[in-house]
């Protein structure tokens, strides 16, 4: 509640919800997966390929698609945009690496809240699933609109809303954290979907067999195609979670008085905490005495101030919450004010922040899955984790060239909310976590193959040294030193065997003490030993206890 005891009324409220899941390859061994093909393939889809303004034969292009593309660095402009026509023939550039599908059959969602007679209507302004090329990561895109909506049901709206299962369930059997009831209905209010947020047996079976939690219907429902990957349900592009429960949203609230909100009130919607008492904090003092610090952005938020609109921006990583006044153009004008910004520049800055975070977690959970299949008394195992690990390395690298920003934006204002996002995600260490992880497995193998390698060349040389023993021995055949050359072919032929038959003996055993013979060549050749104990390496060749504890 605002100080007169009345609670600020939201004229304009928005909530993007993204979730990042990985998708599990399938069935073969190619190293990038189209998966926008398979979906593309899929009858009945109800999701569609997005046809892009920059790819349009209409000739059309809007000037607040040129104000996006103009914020973002060139690097960060391909990587969105692609090449234009004469960039398509380059084979280092191209199309954009991003594939982007819609749905429109989800017109609202309806949601109830504990404690509510009625629930609340929300339009679903667009349903969006992202993919991108070589990263096996897809990442869902939910945008909801609310107009004259109270605070506390706002609040209740982002904390409630972005739930994929319930984290427990309160004593009435309602899921802990979730709605009561989410429904997704189409255009004529038909119900398409609902949650499943109080089935708790569900759930709880679930994880005692697949040891992962249950995804919520409504929200698998949402993905189909797309099959949760430890289901029963039959699917080609299969996914699991990569994150918490609780998906990453972007929240854009117009109030008709900003300034009546509250500190307490600013928290919360900041933080996304549940609704309470606007003369409260949600935590203690101590623990949110640098909060303007740590989340604010407040280049624009002035109380009193008459042009910009009193505009403060909260970041806190998982969430991004742009707060004004409904009655400045400067904060609701679809084409120039922060709202365009908020759907558009802003987006795109907490998207790349989150696929990089998803696809850096995606690389780490390959390496512990490599590691978990390894049996190092399986051969074929130990040439599949090896294949893994390259595999997984060549993927990195490729992120790292094509995908790793951590800067992308000259532009002040885009600069600075990009760097908050990265640095509360902690992607930067992240990313270098993940990067010694990768290389220290790799030089793993590299030495493991050095090592296997000198070894065979020692066995080869042990067998060589060996052999001249043998070379010369047959050597003598050829000399001419007995007159046998008149010798009837039988004659000729025991004079080979009885040459032959040692040396093959002797050439096999070299090879079988090769490993033990190479250890006397060492000590023959060291000058600091003592003749006896150079012959006691060479009796060691034959000794039984050693031979065991090898």
């Amino acid at each position: 509640m605002s100080q007169s005891g009345q609670q600020p009324a939201i004229a304009s409220f928005r909530q993007v919800l993204l979730w990042p899941v990985q998708l599990i390859p399938q069935g073969n061994d190619l190293q990038i997966h189209p998966y926008w093909d398979y979906l593309a393939a899929t009858p009945d889809t109800p999701w569609n390929l997005v046809q892009d303004e920059f790819n349009a034969t209409s000739g059309r292009f809007s000037e607040r698609r040129y104000r996006e593309f103009v914020t973002f660095l060139p690097f960060a402009q391909r990587f969105l945009y692609g090449e234009g026509i004469r960039g398509q023939d380059d084979s280092s550039y191209g199309q954009s690496p991003i594939r982007v599908f819609t749905r429109s059959d989800v017109a609202q969602a309806r949601i109830k809240f504990g404690g509510d007679l009625e629930p609340h209507l929300f339009t679903v302004d667009h349903t969006d699933l992202y993919f991108f090329y070589d990263i096996d990561i897809a990442i869902l895109v939910v945008e909801i609109i609310g107009d004259k909506l109270p605070l506390d049901r706002a609040m209740e709206t982002l904390f409630r809303f972005g739930r994929a299962y319930p984290s427990h369930w309160e004593q009435n059997g309602q899921g802990g954290h979730c709605a009561e009831k989410v429904e997704w209905l189409d255009k004529q209010g038909n119900v398409l979907a609902a949650s499943d947020y109080e089935q708790k047996e569900r759930y709880l079976k679930f994880v005692r067999e697949q040891r992962v939690p249950r995804v919520a219907s409504h929200w698998e429902y949402l993905l189909k195609p797309l099959v949760q990957h430890y289901s029963d349900e039959e699917g080609l592009i299969r996914y699991r979670e990569i994150e918490y429960q609780r998906m990453p949203l972007m929240s854009y609230m117009a109030f008709d008085d900003v300034s009546c909100l509250t500190r307490g009130d600013l928290i919360r919607l900041g933080l996304v905490t549940r609704p309470g008492d606007s003369q409260s904090l949600p935590y203690s003092e101590g623990f949110l005495q640098d909060f303007e610090a740590r989340y604010c952005y407040d280049r624009y938020w002035e109380p009193g101030h008459e042009h910009w609109g009193n505009t403060r921006i909260i970041c806190n990583g998982q969430s991004f919450t742009v707060l004004g006044s409904a009655g400045e153009a400067f904060f609701t004008d679809k084409e120039t004010g922060i709202i365009s910004q908020f759907r558009h520049q802003y987006f795109l800055l907490f998207l790349i922040a989150h696929f990089q975070k998803a696809a850096l977690l995606m690389l780490s959970d390959r390496l512990v899955s490599a590691i978990s299949r390894l049996d190092i008394d399986d051969p074929e195992s130990i040439r599949d984790f090896r294949k893994n690990v390259r595999h997984t390395l060549e993927i990195f690298l490729r992120f790292t060239h094509r995908y790793w920003f951590q800067s992308v934006s000259d532009q002040a204002q885009s600069r600075d909310l990009f760097a908050m996002m990265i640095r509360h995600l902690d992607t930067q260490e992240l990313f270098e976590r993940t990067r010694r992880r990768i290389l220290d497995m790799t030089e793993y193998l590299d030495s493991d193959q050095l090592k296997r390698h000198a070894e065979i060349v020692i066995r080869l040389t042990v067998v060589t040294t060996f052999g001249l023993i043998g070379t010369v021995a047959t050597g003598v055949l050829g000399m001419n030193l007995f007159a046998d050359a008149d010798s009837t072919p039988m004659m000729k032929l025991a004079y080979f065997m009885a040459v032959f038959v040692p040396v093959t003996v002797l050439t096999l055993y070299t090879i079988v003490k090769s490993k033990r013979l190479s250890v006397f060549l060492d000590a023959l050749s060291d000058e600091r030993l003592s003749s006896k104990q150079k012959f006691m390496t060479l009796f060691d060749v034959w000794a039984r206890k050693k031979e065991l504890n090898e």
